[in-house]
């Protein structure tokens, strides 16, 4: 095959990384352009006709729907609490258990974080935890640090296993894939559910270790003492903080499949460490903390002083209310997907599509009522009424959650029909793959044998350019299948691999970094937050990879 077909392919994505990240234009105004491109690319070099290419877009604008209304979802909750004043009461009875801030990480941002990108995905945990730091006496840039880096572990089930369900199942639906599981006898909820274990797995293993890496990270770059060996000297409790997480999170993700791994591995973990800490579990006499305000370094503190979201406090709101929502939230998802129970069922039976779109193989559909989003919407009304919120308080929580969801979608419709036009490309009448898996022929070519090595970091850089897992898994599914498939690998390990990467980038996601700095007025300093995010990140991505390579001498 000439070099120029995987060349041609890879140059959208090329063109898109050196114009986010290169030239930092924002990629509402690139995705646009590499949508064009590909286009361009997919008509003139693919022979991909000009009816498939509409097909695919309108593919795409489906799928892009789906992940919106989870968006909505997930947001509207968080802003229903907010201004129910649940928020500020969960807020302030994480301030009570500790005054040391290495055991206030471990709980506030590793634990509760996990919970709020389980619960809602989407750089939630940042948005949320790091104005929770900041009014909690952390300087501007550490808060945004810790913010993203509790944005690895949970994030491949974030907002109840989204990056899976929707990123790596639309990122695989091809002619390819579909023949690859008629020959293997499997549904692709069959093959989901293996990658979803291979990844609770992985993530376990290398996340366990990340509260002592997030608690390390603290003493040494905002400590008096600039010391790694500070935060090491809580290790025992960080691990207990982390394994108390991962146990129930891979052993969920194994028998329960993607949507719960997060949600229930901290709210299982959440209230084990609270009860440790308080108890003093594992923690030692001597309590660590920051330097007075006036002695820290300019470049730690941001605009913003104060708690940005003016706390809302509500008479008669406890913690056992504020925390019920999340709670139902995680009953209903567990109830609608346990296959001995009838929800699941009855939810899948309603279904929009429109199949053979204007005559082409493409077709597209969608289950609503199955999707994560009506679980959080249905957690939502039920909340208005649970919290007896006022009619103008859920306006306001409904405006807001519109206003951002508009940020969100206008990526979404460019990004996801540029996905589904190189998916889809493979149909044409030239004999060519799509170009994922032209692309992949090169690189299994190239790599060989110690391709899963790299293919955590493909996964992590698809995070990065894009800001998300689940378009990374969208964009690279499909990649790391066509390498597994030339490489004779199993494809659940490259694809889990990649994913597990693509949640690893989120901690040096540039739209991440922006949104968490913006809640604590941090903006326009994203190269002080990426230089300290880089060393975790890279931490994971050998990690994954070393463990990628093991495994894949083993399942050969």
């Amino acid at each position: 095959m000439s070099l120029l077909y995987p060349v041609a392919a890879i140059l959208p994505i090329v063109l898109a990384g050196v114009l986010i990240i290169g030239l930092r234009i924002a990629a509402k105004f690139v995705m646009p352009i590499a949508l064009a491109v590909t286009i361009v690319i997919a008509y003139y070099v693919w022979d991909f006709s000009g009816l498939n290419i509409i097909a695919s877009t309108i593919q795409g604008l489906f799928i892009s729907v789906e992940i919106l209304y989870i968006i909505f979802g997930a947001i509207l909750l968080l802003q229903l609490l907010k201004y129910s004043g649940g928020i500020s009461v969960i807020r302030k009875s994480f301030a009570d258990i500790s005054s040391d801030r290495r055991v206030q990480v471990v709980i506030i941002a590793w634990l509760f974080g996990s919970f709020l990108e389980g619960a809602s995905g989407f750089g939630t945990p940042a948005a949320i935890v790091a104005p929770l730091l900041l009014a909690l006496g952390y300087p501007a840039l550490a808060a945004v640090m810790l913010g993203m880096l509790v944005q690895s572990t949970s994030v491949t089930f974030g907002a109840a296993g989204t990056p899976i369900l929707i990123g790596v199942q639309f990122g695989l639906d091809s002619p390819e894939f579909a023949t690859y599981l008629a020959a293997a006898n499997l549904t692709m909820m069959d093959y989901l559910l293996m990658v979803a274990a291979r990844v609770a797995v992985f993530h376990a293993i290398a996340g366990t270790l990340m509260p002592t890496i997030m608690v390390m990270m603290l003493t040494r770059f905002f400590g008096k003492n600039r010391s790694w060996t500070e935060g090491l000297s809580i290790f025992p409790f960080a691990l207990f903080g982390g394994l108390a997480f991962t146990i129930p999170y891979a052993l969920t993700g194994i028998f329960l499949g993607p949507e719960f791994p997060s949600l229930l591995g901290a709210l299982i973990g959440l209230p084990v460490v609270v009860f440790a800490a308080r108890k003093k579990f594992l923690i030692r006499e001597e309590t660590w903390d920051f330097l007075p305000v006036e002695d820290w370094p300019k470049h730690w503190i941001g605009t913003i002083s104060a708690n940005p979201d003016d706390e809302i406090t509500r008479a008669g709101m406890n913690l056992y209310k504020a925390w019920l929502p999340y709670v139902i939230l995680a009953v209903l998802l567990v109830l609608s997907r346990l296959h001995q129970l009838p929800f699941r069922e009855a939810f899948l039976t309603f279904e929009i599509g429109w199949q053979h779109i204007f005559g082409t193989p493409i077709s597209a559909t969608s289950t609503p009522l199955y999707l994560p989003g009506t679980i959080l919407v249905l957690t939502g009304i039920i909340t208005m009424f649970l919290h007896k919120m006022h009619l103008e308080d859920i306006k306001t929580a409904l405006s807001e959650s519109g206003r951002i969801l508009i940020g969100a979608g206008f990526v979404l419709i460019f990004t996801i029909p540029m996905v589904r036009i190189y998916i889809n490309s493979g149909i044409n009448d030239i004999g060519l793959d799509s170009m994922p898996i032209v692309m992949a022929d090169l690189v299994a070519s190239i790599a060989g044998q110690v391709y899963p090595f790299f293919a955590p970091a493909v996964g992590g850089l698809g995070a990065f350019i894009a800001g998300s897992n689940t378009v990374s898994n969208l964009l690279f599914s499909l990649f790391q299948f066509g390498i597994a498939e030339q490489l004779s690998m199993p494809s659940t390990l490259l694809v889990a691999l990649g994913a597990v990467g693509a949640a690893a980038g989120n901690m040096v996601a540039i739209h991440n970094v922006v949104a968490a700095s913006a809640t604590v007025g941090f903006l326009d300093k994203e190269g002080e937050v990426l230089r300290l995010t880089i060393i975790p990140t890279i931490y994971y991505l050998v990690t994954i990879g070393l463990l990628g390579l093991i495994a894949s001498q083993i399942f050969v």
